[in-house]
């Protein structure tokens, strides 16, 4: 990408009441990039967000911006601008008015503005909604107004907390390739907070994984999900089967009763680690033909694949095939070196990655109950 760097969080620690909500955050985050804070609720994630806009103040450390510590400098001072997860456009005005307020703030020539306007209209896609009311348009047509009302004033910067969050899937995948599109055409660098794992991995140029007020992980969305840093970031992040493991020796690791080839070096011999495969990458092969063995106990279809929970040593493990295998069959396990990711213990270790109490039903009734932060 070969830009600079805008904007720079330096030490940047907050507390409510004695909880502390950021723990010495640092951070660069590049001219035109698209960055995502991702993690669950309560991480941190629109704490920050908000830190960066100005409206909230942190207990120590620095906001730069191109160089300049803008800590002491007013929101609508900065050079960026806010979507929230409830537009908050004006109900009373237009779809013309509401993208033309900003524009009106700063006192520009009316045919300048309508000018601006059009253009903004086109970009998102409303061409002729001008004059339509507010209360008249979908959840999508809101959202819109709402990218179109913050883009008109040229923000270097765009806030986005968690925007798609009220739209319904198949809305919020067509606007998750609208933003992308809008942020590359804008050139304007995207700032955008959400819990959703997906959106973070397809809309991304970087993504910033965040948990109990820490920095778990920065990389792209193809380095986070291939290598996680530590067993938070590989459960947070997709499927995971996550094992207490040994490094032998380099490229060589020892977990579920088994020794593996891996390709991964550089741990102490004999290091307690965190193995991580995902349940696409295990093959299936007849009984007795694996490395190691186990026990299917559950099987659901999902379309393009079966996801089978699979009993290995007392450990339940989660592996997605395209094959069928009825409940209770015995199954054999080949792992390919790369498909086995070592980690460090972590302070999350033993915490994930084991599908004994999963269930489809309770995963829904996470995301479903996820709370605002």
């Amino acid at each position: 990408m070969g830009n600079g760097v805008i904007i720079e969080l330096q030490n940047i620690s907050k507390k409510y009441d004695d909880e502390i909500i950021l723990d010495n955050i640092n951070l660069s985050i590049r001219d035109k990039e698209f960055m995502t804070f991702l993690g669950p609720s309560g991480c941190g994630k629109t704490t920050t967000l908000r830190i960066i806009a100005g409206f909230l103040e942190a207990d120590n450390g620095q906001v730069i911006f191109e160089g300049k510590d803008i800590n002491n400098l007013p929101p609508h001072k900065r050079q960026v601008n806010t979507i929230f997860q409830r537009y908050a456009l004006f109900p009373h005005l237009n779809v013309y008015d509401n993208i033309a307020f900003g524009l009106r703030v700063k006192k520009m020539k009316e045919k300048d503005i309508s000018k601006k306007v059009k253009e903004m209209l086109e970009l998102v896609n409303l061409k002729g909604f001008q004059k339509r009311n507010i209360a008249s348009l979908s959840g999508g047509q809101q959202q819109r107004v709402a990218i179109a009302r913050a883009l008109a004033v040229e923000p270097r910067v765009l806030l986005l907390d968690e925007p798609l969050g009220a739209l319904d899937l198949k809305l919020r995948k067509d606007m998750q390739v609208e933003l992308k599109n809008i942020q590359k055409r804008m050139g304007i660098t995207f700032i955008y907070v959400t819990h959703d794992q997906q959106e973070a991995l397809s809309m991304s140029d970087t993504v910033v994984v965040m948990n109990d007020g820490k920095i778990q992980q920065i990389g792209s969305p193809i380095d986070i999900y291939n290598e996680p840093k530590n067993a938070f970031v590989a459960d947070f992040i997709g499927e995971s089967n996550i094992l207490d493991g040994v490094m032998l020796d380099d490229f060589k690791a020892k977990f579920s009763g088994a020794v593996f080839q891996c390709l991964d070096k550089g741990f102490a011999v004999n290091e307690s680690v965190d193995i991580v495969v995902r349940p696409e990458d295990v093959d299936v092969v007849p009984y007795g033909e694996g490395t190691i063995s186990g026990v299917i106990t559950s099987n659901t279809f999902k379309g393009v694949h079966f996801e089978m929970i699979v009993d290995i040593d007392n450990f339940k493990w989660m592996i997605q095939t395209t094959d069928y295998y009825p409940v209770g069959t015995k199954i054999g396990i080949v792992i390919e070196p790369d498909a086995i990711h070592v980690m460090k213990k972590s302070e999350y270790s033993g915490m994930y990655g084991d599908y004994s109490s999963f269930s489809d039903e309770l995963e829904r009734l996470s995301d479903v109950t996820e709370e605002e932060e």
